[in-house]
């Protein structure tokens, strides 16, 4: 049996992406296909909790208060 993961790009959920390469420590890159989309490259796991998107925002929401 097959199992297939849905992966969404985090800045504008589209799910047409393609893989691009490994990062150093060996985790899959991926790139969003959308011409608009900020996002140049992202991975589903990421070593530091800083790099998460999510975090970043509050991160960036509690340096300007």
């Amino acid at each position: 049996m097959k199992y297939y993961q849905e992966i969404t790009c985090p800045d504008c959920t589209n799910t047409h992406l393609m893989k691009s390469g490994r990062s150093d420590g060996g985790v899959q890159l991926y790139r969003c296909q959308a011409s608009d989309c900020p996002t140049n490259t992202f991975m589903l796991e990421y070593c530091y909790k800083a790099c998460e998107f999510e975090i970043q925002e509050q991160i960036i929401e509690m340096a300007i208060i």
